[in-house]
């Protein structure tokens, strides 16, 4: 159930020609393994990133994750793949305020019937040290508090890959370190493929491995800042 990127690229039609923003991409990842990728603004990490949640199909190359190749998938069928195997982190938690903490977490799993998931629901809020907050609103949780219900979310479905998009971005560093600490070890318990999209140094150096975006590559990262 491995992740492989085989020259991927991706480009956007201008007015003069194409603008090529990521240029013959490579990588593989195996269950458990992690990988924080840094680089200046502008160098290519988030379309990376669309591309790898399937939010974006690539101009050429292949994308295979697990025994699936996405994106020979009809729009219906790569969104049931994108939601069942595929979980988000994003910098803005993105949790419905009208929710419960509970129901936030329960939502990806509504086009399958979210009441067969409130047992593994639970265990997760549990672990991430929510169990006391079920019933809150977003609203009621510090920024914190709201990232770790967004961790709980994207594992829900026990997904092959999760994607984390500056995930501690918008959190003081006390917060961040706790919220970073925290995606690391979910991660490493549910043994998931991690890719963490980050400026953060800090962030970037808990995970095992470390690669910079660069002009639309990817290349190995030099230990400075991002």
């Amino acid at each position: 159930m491995s992740l492989t990127l085989q020259n991927l690229s991706k480009s956007y039609p201008i007015r003069d020609g194409e603008l090529t923003v990521l240029r013959d991409v490579n990588l593989t990842m195996q269950p458990g393994d992690a990988l924080a990728i840094l680089g200046p603004s502008g160098s290519g990490k988030s379309t990376l990133l669309y591309l790898l949640g399937t939010l974006e199909r690539p101009t050429a190359g292949a994308y295979k994750l697990g025994d699936q190749e996405p994106f020979s998938l009809s729009d219906a069928e790569l969104a049931h793949f994108r939601n069942r195997s595929i979980g988000f982190v994003f910098q803005d938690h993105h949790l419905l305020p009208q929710c419960s903490v509970l129901e936030n977490v329960l939502i990806p799993t509504l086009a399958d019937g979210g009441d067969s998931y409130e047992a593994r629901a639970r265990e997760l809020l549990a672990r991430v040290g929510l169990a006391g907050r079920l019933d809150h609103r977003p609203a009621e949780l510090s920024g914190g508090e709201r990232q770790r219900v967004a961790v709980a979310r994207a594992l829900i479905h026990k997904p092959l890959l999760v994607l984390a998009d500056e995930p501690t971005g918008n959190l003081d560093r006390k917060t961040a370190q706790t919220v970073g600490q925290l995606l690391v070890e979910m991660h490493q318990q549910e043994k998931t493929m991690l890719i963490v999209v980050t400026h953060s140094v800090e962030l970037a150096r808990t995970l095992p491995k470390q690669l910079e975006m660069l002009d639309g590559a990817l290349a190995p990262w030099c230990g400075g800042q991002a």
